[in-house]
C-alpha cells in the first residue's frame, strides 16, 4: 500500500475519533461501560464509512508453479495387433508406473486416435483407419498456445488424411514418436489405386488408370491382370526396381454389354512377399445404353438428308434412320428425337404423334416447305411466306446461354436458301444464329431453340446444310468441330427438362462397411424438399436371404442410411417413400477389405523426419526408459514458477459494509433498550 493511502487512513481514523468524542464526550457527561461501548460502535461505523469513501487498494501476490503438458497420443487402429498390440499395452503400463517421476514435471493427458481423436486411454486396437494428421491437428488446436510436449505411439502408416510429415513443419509442439510394429523392410509390390469413371456408355471404350508401387532392393517383375466380372480383359508384365519403384498403367476397355461391371486388378505375388493383401483392388463401373435413336423424316430427296445422317452418326451413341411422312406409327416407337426436313401437309400425322408423346424435335425449312402448315403446327410463330428464293447468311449470337457455343463460329460460311420473309416468335425461345442478307441484319433468327410444356424444339429456316459441312471440311480439314456443334444441339434436344422427385445415390461396391452409406433426395409435387417425408429402406442379404428394414434419416437437404453394421457380402435394396408411389431399387457389394493390412512394416523413417521437423526425438519400444529419462531431465520442460500480483480495492470487501451495518444496528438497539435518545 502506498504512503499517501496510509496517511489518508490515519486521517480517517482521527476524524472518526473526533466525531465520536464530540458526541459522547462533549455533548454528554455520562460515563461508564455502556458509554464506552456505544462510543466504540459509533467509531467503527464512522471509520468504516470513511474507509469506503477513500477506497484504498490492497496488493496480494500469488506464487504458482506451471508444469509442461505431456500428451500421450496413442494409435488405436487395427494395424497394431498380435505381439505388437501386447507390446504397446506393456509400454503404456510402464509409462503409468513411472507417473510419479513424470508428475513432478508434467501434467499428463492421454488421447487415442484412429479415424478421429478421442480423449482417454481406452485401447481397443479396433479402429479401421489411421489419421495421424487429424490427431496432431486436434492436439495442436487444444494445446498449441501452451507449453506442451507430445509422445506419439504409432507405426507411422497413415491410411486417410493429409500427409502428416509436412504438417510437422507448422506444428507448434515438439513430438517424440515411439515406433510400433516391425521395422524390418520386406519386399512388397502393391496396387496403390485404380482410377475409373463411374459410368460408361455401351460400345464405347472406358479408361482405367492403375498405380503400382514396389518396396525392395532388387529388380522384380509381376504379372498384372485386369478382370471384368471374373473374365480376363487385360494383362501385362510390370517390371520395377529400387530406383524405378512406381509405375502407372493406362488401358482402355470396350463396354460391350449393359450393366454393372465388377473390376478386379491383381498382381501376382513376389517369391518372398510377406503381405499379399495389398496386391489386389476392386471397384465397379456401370455401363449404360444411352444410344439416341434419331428419325430423319423427309418427303423429298436432298443432299441435306445425307449430311444430317452423317452429322447424327458422327457420335457412336447416336443412330439415324430415314423415313417418309407416311411411315407406320409403330416404326417410330423407339425414336428419341425427330428431325423434320421441309415439312408439308403430309407431316400432319407425324406432328400429332410428337404432340401425344411430348417428344422433342428439330424442324428444318427451305424452298420446299409449306410455311402455312408449319405455322399451324408451331404455336406462337408468325411467318410471312410467298417471297422469292433468297440467300441468307448466319450471324453468331454470343448471348446464347442454353449451352456453350463459344468455341465455334459460322462467320464466312456460305449462305442457305429460303423463300421465307420476316418471322416473329412469341413463345419462349433463344436464337443460336441470326439471319442476315447482303450484309444487312434482318432481325430474325436463322436457328433458334424453343421450350414449351416440357417439350424442346429447334427451328432452322434455310436449306443446304451440306454446303456448310463441306466448307467446314475445306477450312478445318475435318468434320469433327462442325459435327460437334450440332451434337451439342442434339444433346440439348434429347435431354428431358423434368426433375426426378425421388433419387437414390448408392455405390455398387464399398471397400468396407465403414464407408457403406446410402443417400436419397425427395421433393414434393412442387419440387420443394419435404423434410417430413418418411423413407423406408429394405436391405436383403443375398447369401442368407435375411431382410432388415430401417428408416432413412434427414441430414441437411438429403436423407441418409448408415449401413456400417452390415457384414461383407452382396445385398439388394429398395427405398420407398411412404404414402407415395415412388421407389428405387438396386444392389451393392461390401468387400472384406481392411486398409490397415496393406502395410507390412512401420514407417519409422517418416516418423523420424516428423521428429526432426518439430525438434523432437525418435524412440523405439526398447528405449522407453530413455524416453522417460529424456523428458525428466530436459531443461526446456522444467516447471516454472510464476508470480501474480492482485490489486484489490477495499470496496470489493463486502464484509466491511456488513460490519458498518452491524455496528450501527447494535448502537441503535442498545440505545433504545436503555432509553437513550
Amino acid at each position: 500500500m502506498q504512503t499517501d493511502s496510509v496517511l489518508y487512513i490515519l486521517l480517517a481514523a482521527i476524524v472518526a475519533l473526533v466525531l465520536v468524542l464530540f458526541q459522547y464526550k462533549y455533548r454528554t457527561k455520562r460515563k461508564g461501560k455502556l458509554h464506552y461501548g456505544l462510543s466504540l460502535l459509533r467509531f467503527i461505523a464512522v471509520f468504516g464509512i470513511l474507509l469506503l469513501l477513500l477506497n484504498p487498494k490492497f496488493e496480494h501476490r500469488i506464487l504458482s508453479t506451471e508444469k509442461t503438458n505431456l500428451v500421450l497420443l496413442m494409435d488405436n487402429s487395427s494395424s497394431i495387433q498380435g505381439v505388437e498390440g501386447d507390446k504397446f499395452k506393456t509400454i503404456v503400463s510402464q509409462l503409468k508406473a513411472s507417473q510419479s517421476s513424470l508428475l513432478d514435471r508434467f501434467n499428463l493427458a492421454t488421447y487415442t486416435f484412429g479415424n478421429n481423436l478421442n480423449e482417454g486411454d481406452s485401447i481397443t486396437l479396433e479402429e479401421s483407419n489411421t489419421n495421424i494428421f487429424k490427431a496432431l491437428d486436434g492436439i495442436n488446436t487444444i494445446y498449441g498456445k501452451l507449453n506442451t510436449v507430445v509422445v506419439l505411439f504409432t507405426d507411422g502408416n497413415q491410411t486417410i488424411g493429409e500427409d502428416y510429415e509436412y504438417y510437422g513443419k507448422k506444428q507448434n509442439l515438439p513430438i517424440y514418436p515411439v515406433v510400433l510394429g516391425d521395422t524390418t523392410t520386406y519386399e512388397d509390390i502393391r496396387v496403390v489405386g485404380v482410377n475409373s469413371n463411374k459410368y460408361a456408355f455401351l460400345n464405347n471404350k472406358y479408361p482405367l488408370e492403375i498405380f503400382v508401387s514396389y518396396e525392395g532392393k532388387k529388380a522384380v517383375s509381376s504379372e498384372l491382370q485386369l478382370l471384368i466380372n471374373n473374365k480376363l480383359a487385360h494383362k501385362e508384365i510390370v517390371s520395377l526396381s529400387a530406383t524405378n519403384n512406381a509405375k502407372t498403367i493406362n488401358t482402355q476397355i470396350i463396354a460391350n454389354s449393359v450393366g454393372v461391371k465388377n473390376i478386379r486388378v491383381q498382381l501376382s505375388p513376389l517369391a518372398n512377399e510377406k503381405n499379399i493383401a495389398n496386391n489386389e483392388k476392386q471397384l465397379a463401373l456401370e455401363v449404360l445404353d444411352e444410344k439416341t435413336n434419331v428419325a430423319i423424316i423427309s418427303n423429298i430427296l436432298h443432299p441435306d438428308i445425307g449430311a444430317l445422317k452423317k452429322i447424327v452418326e458422327s457420335n457412336e451413341q447416336r443412330s439415324a434412320s430415314i423415313y417418309r411422312p407416311n411411315v407406320e406409327v409403330a416404326q417410330l416407337a423407339s425414336v428419341d428425337l425427330y428431325i423434320l426436313y421441309q415439312p408439308d401437309a403430309s407431316f400432319d400425322g407425324i406432328y400429332k404423334q410428337i404432340a401425344s408423346r411430348k417428344s422433342n424435335y428439330f424442324t428444318i425449312g427451305g424452298t420446299h416447305t409449306d410455311w402455312e402448315f408449319l405455322e399451324k403446327t408451331h404455336n406462337g410463330i408468325d411467318l410471312e411466306s410467298g417471297y422469292p428464293n433468297q440467300e441468307v447468311f448466319a450471324d453468331d449470337n454470343p448471348g446464347f446461354s442454353k449451352f456453350d457455343i463459344s468455341d465455334y463460329s459460322f462467320n464466312g460460311f456460305p449462305p442457305l436458301e429460303t423463300d421465307l420473309g420476316p418471322i416473329i416468335i412469341l413463345s419462349p425461345h433463344e436464337s443460336l444464329l441470326d439471319m442476315s442478307s447482303k450484309g444487312i441484319a434482318m432481325g430474325s433468327p436463322l436457328l433458334t431453340v424453343m421450350e414449351e410444356d416440357d417439350v424442346k424444339s429447334a427451328l432452322l429456316l434455310g436449306e443446304n446444310i451440306w454446303k456448310w459441312r463441306m466448307h467446314a471440311y475445306k477450312e478445318e480439314g475435318s468434320f469433327k468441330d462442325f459435327d460437334a456443334f450440332w451434337g451439342k444441339l442434339f444433346l440439348y434436344l434429347n435431354t428431358n427438362t423434368g426433375k426426378n422427385r425421388f433419387s437414390v445415390d448408392v455405390n455398387s461396391i464399398y471397400n468396407n462397411s465403414n464407408n457403406a452409406i446410402i443417400q436419397a433426395t425427395y421433393f414434393d409435387e412442387a419440387f420443394r424438399l419435404d423434410p417430413n417425408a418418411t423413407i423406408k429402406l429394405k436391405i436383403k442379404d443375398t447369401s442368407l436371404n435375411s431382410i432388415q428394414e430401417l428408416p432413412m434419416l434427414l441430414k441437411g437437404n438429403y436423407f441418409e442410411a448408415d449401413l456400417r453394421n452390415l457384414e461383407p457380402g452382396t445385398y439388394n435394396f429398395s427405398a420407398t417413400v411412404e404414402k407415395e408411389n415412388l421407389s428405387k431399387s438396386g444392389s451393392f457389394t461390401i468387400l472384406d477389405f481392411d486398409v490397415e493390412k496393406q502395410f507390412t512394416s512401420s514407417n519409422y523413417k517418416k516418423l523420424n523426419r516428423l521428429a526432426d521437423n518439430t525438434e523432437g526425438e525418435l524412440f523405439f519400444p526398447e528405449e522407453i526408459d530413455s524416453l522417460i529419462n529424456t523428458l525428466s531431465t530436459a531443461q526446456r520442460y522444467v516447471p516454472t514458477q510464476k508470480s501474480k500480483l492482485n490489486v484489490v480495492p477495499l470496496i470489493d470487501f463486502k464484509i466491511v459494509l456488513g460490519i458498518i451495518i452491524l455496528a450501527l444496528a447494535l448502537e441503535w438497539f442498545i440505545r433504545k433498550y436503555n432509553g437513550l435518545t
